[in-house]
C-alpha cells in the first residue's frame, strides 16, 4: 500500500480555487450527508464543537470513501492532539488562533517527526494502514497540509512572517474573531473586518502563500476566490440545518 496523495494540497500549490464547507455536527452521519455533495475539503471542528477524537475517527473514515479531503480543527495548538489526529490518518490540519511566527513554527514542528520536529512515532495506526503503508515515513510531510488561522489585529500586522514559515502550506483569515478584536463582535461580514484582512492577504498572496477563510454568503465566497483567495469555506452544516427548518417551517405555517 500507498500514502495516498493529498488532493487538496495539491490544488492550493498549484493555485486551483477550492471550495469548502464546515463539519460541525460532530457525527459519521453528518458527515456522510456533507461527503456526498462533492466539495473540495471540508473542516471537522473540534474547537466550536463538541467533537471527540472517536468522533474525528468515524468522521474520516467517512471521508475515505468521497473525493473531499478532510481537514481537521484542533481545539488548541496542543502537539499531544495534533500527534493522535495524525495517528489517525487526518490529511490536513487547521490551527486556530496563530499569533506568530512563534507560534506557527511550534504547529509545523508538531506535525514534523524528529529531529526536523516533536511527533512521537507509532508503528501502527491508523496513518500508516496500521503499518501497511510501506512509503508512509518518506512521504507524509509532504503530503500533510499545516493551515493556520490568522484571527486578530496582532496576527493580521504579522500575517507574511507567519505565512512563510517553512512548512506552513496556507493562511486562514478567521473573520469573526478579527472582527471581535476590532471591537465588533458578531458582524464578520463588517466593511472595516475586510479592510483589514484584505491588505493582509495581498501581502501573502504575493510572497506566493495561498490563503482561504470562511464567509456564508456565496455572492462574496465567490469573489473572494475571483480576487485570488485560493480555498474558501461557504457554509456550516449546523447552519445550512437550521436555516432550512426555519424556511420550511416558515413556508407551512405562511398565510
Amino acid at each position: 500500500m500507498n500514502l495516498k496523495p493529498n488532493a487538496f494540497l495539491a490544488a492550493i500549490r498549484s493555485g486551483k480555487p477550492q471550495i469548502g464547507i464546515w463539519v460541525s455536527l460532530c457525527h459519521a452521519g453528518a458527515a456522510e450527508v456533507i461527503a456526498g455533495a462533492g466539495f473540495d475539503w471540508a473542516v471537522l471542528d473540534m474547537e466550536h464543537a463538541p467533537t471527540s477524537l472517536g468522533d474525528v475517527m468515524h468522521q474520516l473514515q467517512v471521508f475515505a470513501g468521497y473525493t473531499t479531503t478532510p481537514m481537521v480543527r484542533p481545539d488548541w495548538n496542543d502537539p499531544v492532539k495534533v500527534k493522535r489526529l495524525l495517528d489517525l490518518g487526518a490529511p490536513a490540519l487547521l490551527f486556530p488562533m496563530v499569533q506568530s511566527e512563534q507560534e506557527a513554527r511550534a504547529a509545523v514542528a508538531a506535525c514534523r517527526y524528529p529531529p526536523r520536529g516533536i511527533r512521537g512515532f507509532a508503528g501502527g495506526t491508523r496513518a500508516n494502514g496500521y503499518g501497511r503503508i510501506s512509503d508512509y515515513l518518506d512521504r507524509v510531510e509532504a503530503e500533510t497540509a499545516i493551515i493556520v488561522q490568522v484571527e486578530s489585529r496582532q496576527a493580521l500586522a504579522d500575517a507574511v512572517a507567519i505565512g512563510t514559515v517553512d512548512g506552513v502550506d496556507g493562511v486562514f483569515f478567521g473573520p469573526a474573531d478579527i472582527a471581535a478584536d476590532l471591537g465588533l463582535p458578531g458582524q464578520p461580514m463588517a466593511p472595516a473586518v475586510w479592510d483589514a484582512i484584505r491588505p493582509a492577504a495581498a501581502a501573502l498572496m504575493a510572497a506566493g502563500v495561498p490563503v482561504g477563510t470562511l464567509v456564508q454568503d456565496v455572492t462574496f465566497a465567490r469573489s473572494l476566490l475571483a480576487d485570488g483567495f485560493t480555498f474558501v469555506a461557504c457554509g456550516i452544516d449546523a447552519t445550512l440545518l437550521a436555516r432550512a427548518s426555519d424556511d420550511l417551517l416558515a413556508g407551512m405555517r405562511a398565510p
